[in-house]
């Protein structure tokens, strides 16, 4: 029954959806629990309702649901129907990074990294991105190769970072892009190539990236460059 109310899910049938996640609900089954918080929160087939979305995350999480922790983790992030409280926070993504969960493993990482809710604590922060890293988690590669660019948690390693910038970038991530393309101006971690530097800044830019589009944009007013 939980493939059919995926199925339905995934097919925009969110009354389907909603009717066998509620039939699973009432049996304890603790991904149809998380996925009711998700379509609450979100408003898909119903009206948002965050006060029921907490309480569906709250019963997951008793459950070790790992996406209802992390959910009601980024609740106390963002203050959302719950007191904003950076502690609580880290402590449910701690708990779903341990359960293997990707994003939470992710937000582990950025919270050692910035000292959101813990001590910071760059080398664990690398810990937790090589983690989510190792799942596909594109951010986690962008911020581990970060981490091994300044030599912070980690012993600098430009390749290292070069590595991790460039399985982000394929991944399109805007911000990898943007620093793979730095990689290759400066000849960090690989041979420079200002030609390659320039159309990764060209792909950041194109995804979204600001600081790459204010770059091509300068180059473009100076008459260097022919987007």
């Amino acid at each position: 029954m939980i493939q059919d109310a995926f199925t339905a899910f995934n097919n925009k049938d969110y009354t389907t959806a909603l009717t066998l996640f509620q039939t699973l609900a009432e049996k304890n089954h603790p991904t149809a629990i998380a996925s009711l918080g998700y379509i609450y929160q979100n408003g898909l087939g119903v009206a948002v309702d965050f006060d029921q979305a907490r309480d569906y995350y709250i019963r997951g999480s008793e459950l070790d649901e790992p996406t209802a922790i992390y959910n009601l983790g980024l609740m106390y992030t963002d203050g959302v129907s719950v007191p904003h409280d950076q502690f609580r926070a880290y402590e449910l993504f701690m708990r779903a990074a341990i359960l293997e969960f990707p994003q939470a493993q992710f937000e582990a990482g950025h919270s050692l990294e910035r000292g959101l809710g813990c001590l910071q604590n760059y080398s664990e922060a690398a810990f937790w991105y090589e983690e989510a890293a190792k799942r596909g988690h594109a951010g986690a590669f962008n911020n581990l190769g970060v981490l091994y660019k300044e030599g912070h948690g980690v012993i600098q390693d430009y390749n290292k970072a070069f590595i991790c910038f460039s399985r982000a970038a394929t991944l399109n991530l805007p911000e990898s892009q943007y620093n793979l393309g730095l990689l290759y101006d400066q000849g960090l971690g690989t041979d420079a190539d200002h030609d390659v530097a320039l159309e990764w800044c060209r792909k950041a830019a194109y995804n979204g990236h600001e600081k790459a589009r204010q770059i091509i944009q300068g180059l473009q007013e100076e008459g260097k460059i022919i987007w």
